[in-house]
């Protein structure tokens, strides 16, 4: 057995919890925030056989693109100049998943 942690952009856990159910794949969601833009995400833990772990990460794949998003990046030095201070939009990569697959030594459900 394998445990899939995915980390997800919030926007796409509908559309991505929607094809896992469709498949018949549980899924345990639980709220986390990400360390770059400190905005919410989503982790999920996807216990599966072995063989189905190919076909879970297609789904991620194919529902979690990344995407191109204008963010204003928080200034925590306070000791520049004014013109200094105002901080320029920048444009970062976001969404898709980051992936990871453990083996699972024990599983039971009771």
């Amino acid at each position: 057995m394998k445990l899939i942690i995915a980390v997800v952009q919030d926007q796409d856990i509908p559309l991505l919890l929607d094809k896992l159910m469709d498949e018949k794949i549980r899924a345990t969601k639980l709220a986390s925030t990400g360390g770059f833009l400190r905005q919410g995400n989503t982790t999920l833990l996807i216990g599966v056989s072995e063989n189905m772990v190919e076909n879970v990460i297609d789904i991620i794949r194919i529902t979690c693109s990344a995407k191109e998003q204008m963010i204003t990046p928080l200034v925590s030095d306070l000791s520049r100049s004014i013109p200094d201070f105002i901080p320029q939009p920048v444009q970062v990569k976001v969404g898709g998943a980051t992936i990871f697959v453990v083996d699972v030594d024990r599983f039971e459900k009771v």
